[in-house]
């Protein structure tokens, strides 16, 4: 079976919050899609979904697996689930740190299977990091724990897109002073090396332009608003030219995002968390996807967290999820055929 054959796993994310709900609405709606021509199953305990399906009162079978092989067998029958494990004791909105082992142990399962090529590419459900901490959860997020797990050797990047935008924030989860202290030429030119080289083998671009935002108001108005975009910026931009990537900058970010501004590039390196994502959720909040660059794996993510408040009502939109798993399965087919 090629890799682009094979399923994707969805991880369980914490069972208190809407990822079984929004993955039983996914299933429902992509086995019947006539363009849908992959398998996805859950890494989860079957009897926790079982009775969310009841609590729903939605008639979504949910089918248990013993392997991931397994999945694409009956994915048509029901949601195909690979026990996690460990059971799980789990109410809608209402967290509980004795499941956050079971909650790790589906990343990390997903983690090896994808590593070992039994499956496509792995889709994250939300996890609540206050939660995990509390039990010593060492990360910032996913994407740090997942570039433990996948040993990389550089900073794994996160991507956000939707259609029609895709951003990079260069600093990711700290404080806004913490990112501006961060902030270093060299860690702006090899995210930009990272994201260039995704855009051509994930998104199948033979010559990706990127945008590079600058950090102050106006990008810095040459210095008068602060002297980082013409210390630490401009000179990132000039050496990822120097390595022949279409990158341009520093420009300043409040004019970036508008639609005739997002026509002129592939994607956009942000300096920090939220000038990322503020343009992305603005323009589409429901089909926003977190993707994971830099890792020998396929991984992304609903852009969204947990959602406790909406837990259990059968309200949550599983947009997002179903958007990351058709970017997982679009990322999975371009890098097969670059490798052959």
């Amino acid at each position: 079976m090629s890799n682009q054959a094979l399923p994707l796993a969805i991880t369980m994310g914490d069972p208190a919050g809407i990822g079984g709900e929004i993955s039983l609405s996914a299933w429902k709606i992509l086995a019947s899609a006539s363009d849908y021509r992959n398998s996805f199953f859950l890494i989860d305990d079957p009897d926790r979904l079982g009775r969310l399906a009841e609590i729903l009162n939605v008639n979504i079978p949910v089918v248990e697996i013993a392997s991931p092989e397994d999945a694409p067998e009956v994915f048509q029958a029901g949601l195909p689930v690979c026990p996690v494990g460990r059971k799980t004791d789990a109410l809608p909105g209402k967290l509980n740190p004795k499941n956050n082992e079971a909650v790790l142990e589906s990343i990390r399962k997903a983690v090896e299977w994808a590593r070992n090529h039994r499956i496509s590419g792995v889709v994250t459900n939300p996890i609540h990091k206050g939660i995990l901490m509390e039990s010593g959860f060492g990360y910032p997020g996913h994407t740090e724990y997942l570039a433990h797990l996948c040993e990389a050797k550089s900073n794994a990047v996160m991507m956000l897109a939707c259609p029609g935008l895709r951003v990079v924030p260069v600093t990711i989860h700290c404080s806004l002073r913490e990112a501006i202290d961060s902030l270093t030429t060299n860690l702006i030119v090899e995210t930009g090396k990272v994201v260039a080289k995704s855009l051509t083998t994930d998104f199948a671009l033979s010559n990706p332009t990127i945008a590079v935002a600058g950090l102050n108001p106006h990008a810095g108005e040459n210095g008068n608003l602060g002297d980082e975009d013409e210390q630490i910026v401009r000179p990132a931009v000039a050496r990822l030219r120097q390595t022949s990537i279409e990158a341009y900058g520093p420009e300043p970010s409040d004019s970036l995002f508008h639609a005739t501004g997002r026509d002129r590039f592939d994607a956009c390196l942000c300096m920090y968390h939220d000038q990322a994502l503020i343009p992305l959720k603005t323009i589409d909040f429901e089909n926003g996807v977190n993707i994971t660059l830099g890792l020998d794996i396929v991984r992304t993510s609903p852009d969204h967290g947990t959602a406790l408040p909406l837990a259990g009502k059968g309200t949550a939109n599983p947009s997002s999820l179903i958007a990351a798993i058709r970017t997982a399965t679009e990322i999975a087919r371009n890098r097969s055929k670059v490798s052959g």
